[in-house]
């Protein structure tokens, strides 16, 4: 069975194409990215947590969705787990009896913003990974966070993160699995579709959601939505795939771009969030082509978002809403020419400047545009300003400031019928340099 157009939970996903994960942990406390999984549950002690600082400063910037990490490869739990003592019920915070998945959950549903969850496979604490034991360990504990005790989740955040060194019950030693089969990912995404079948599932080969196969926050401008999930295994893919896409693939599986705002996942009091530059190049690489813009904000050792991440992100959104303030395009006389392909032409008054075009088509009907070029109309002959690739449920094309009088669109390879259902132009002042 072929599905080349998005489902209903992937419009869904679509329509809120920004939001933030949040890696909060054990790591937090003992300024590592990995946790071996031997770190005492003692050091995890948030002076001053507050999740909804989290979820009002997400829905304040536009993000519509935050994802936190349960747990991560340490096997740190964030909620008194009935199955493991590595978990908060050990820690001072809250003398044992607090629970940040649900601080969490209630915090998103009071600021009006989705909840999603990751549960890292990996586990670097359980005595039994590697073993049979550890999947059923692993299952009891889907059990926990998806079975309803924390309510409806929107995102459901997998990878294939796996084997190596780690404290495993005291054995510290370093563990192989078999990548392709131990963690059986088919019965994982069968319970989690049980369990939330609202939510969307993240992972290497979706099934909704694929990753893009970096954490730098870029993506190619070809990038097709389609592809053949049975070419990718969850934990051994190929980046290059995941990264294009198939433009005869077999399933409609859209790409995630998950990049933090820091140069690690986890605070650390010595990094810096990234430049707004570098912030807004991310923005275009991602949202701007259509991908979801998975944006990790990890809380510091309080238990909040840093006072400079919270101004950068601030940044972000008040320079991106500047760039699409007005719309030069609206009221303006558009006609299409006919030919081979769609060449859509949007008149303009003398001498507009104008430096980044919006374009969309209906998704619901699949992804056909391959390419195009965009000219603009200045001295009375029409001059190459920019090139695209696909187009899909969105692309946004910065190019240099301009005078036009008219621009043109023209799809230059299309494998389907072509329905554009938005051309914007902008003159907008915050674009990648």
């Amino acid at each position: 069975m072929t599905t080349r157009v998005p489902s209903e939970r992937q419009m869904h996903w679509h329509a809120y194409p920004f939001y933030g994960f949040v890696h909060f942990g054990i790591n937090t406390f003992t300024d590592r990215e990995w946790g071996f999984g031997d770190e005492d549950p003692s050091l995890f002690n948030p002076t001053h947590l507050d999740c909804r600082q989290w979820a009002r400063t997400a829905r304040a910037v536009g993000m519509k969705r935050l994802i936190l990490t349960a747990k991560h490869h340490d096997g740190f739990c964030l909620w008194p787990s009935r199955w493991t003592e590595h978990s908060v019920k050990h820690s001072p915070w809250k003398d044992g009896n607090g629970d940040v998945v649900r601080e969490f959950v209630d915090a998103c549903a009071a600021e009006g913003i989705e909840a999603g969850l990751y549960l890292s496979p990996w586990d670097r604490n359980h005595a039994a990974y590697g073993q049979s034991a550890y999947i059923e360990y692993y299952h009891r504990q889907m059990d926990e966070l998806f079975g309803g005790d924390y309510g409806k989740l929107h995102e459901i955040w997998l990878d294939g993160a796996n084997g190596g060194d780690g404290w495993y019950g005291g054995a510290n030693e370093r563990r192989e699995i078999d990548r392709r089969h131990y963690y059986d990912f088919p019965r994982i995404i069968e319970k989690i579709r049980t369990l939330q079948p609202d939510a969307v599932i993240f992972s290497d080969a979706g099934p909704d959601i694929r990753w893009i196969g970096n954490e730098s926050g870029t993506s190619e401008p070809v990038c097709w939505g389609t592809m053949d999930p049975s070419k990718i295994v969850i934990g051994d893919c190929d980046t290059e795939y995941l990264a294009t896409g198939e433009e005869q693939g077999t399933h409609w599986i859209p790409p995630e771009v998950d990049v933090s705002i820091r140069p690690g996942w986890f605070w650390h009091p010595y990094e810096a969030p990234h430049s707004l530059q570098r912030l807004i190049s991310i923005w275009f690489t991602s949202v701007g082509r259509g991908h979801g813009l998975n944006l990790n904000i990890p809380p510091d050792r309080r238990g909040l978002f840093a006072e400079e991440d919270v101004l950068q992100l601030q940044a972000l959104r008040d320079a991106i809403a500047a760039n699409f303030r007005v719309d030069l395009a609206q009221g303006a006389k558009i006609h299409d020419l006919d030919g081979e392909h769609l060449t859509r032409v949007v008149h303009l008054p003398p001498r507009t400047r104008v430096n980044c075009l919006h374009l969309e088509e209906d998704i619901a009907d699949g992804q056909h545009v391959a390419s195009f070029e965009v000219d603009v109309y200045v001295d009375g002959a029409w001059k190459s300003v920019a090139k695209g690739g696909t187009v899909g449920v969105r692309t946004i094309v910065p190019f240099d400031t301009t005078f036009a009088e008219a621009l043109r669109v023209r799809v230059t390879r299309a494998i389907g019928p072509v329905a554009l259902s938005r051309l914007s132009l902008y003159h907008a002042p915050n674009v990648p340099l």
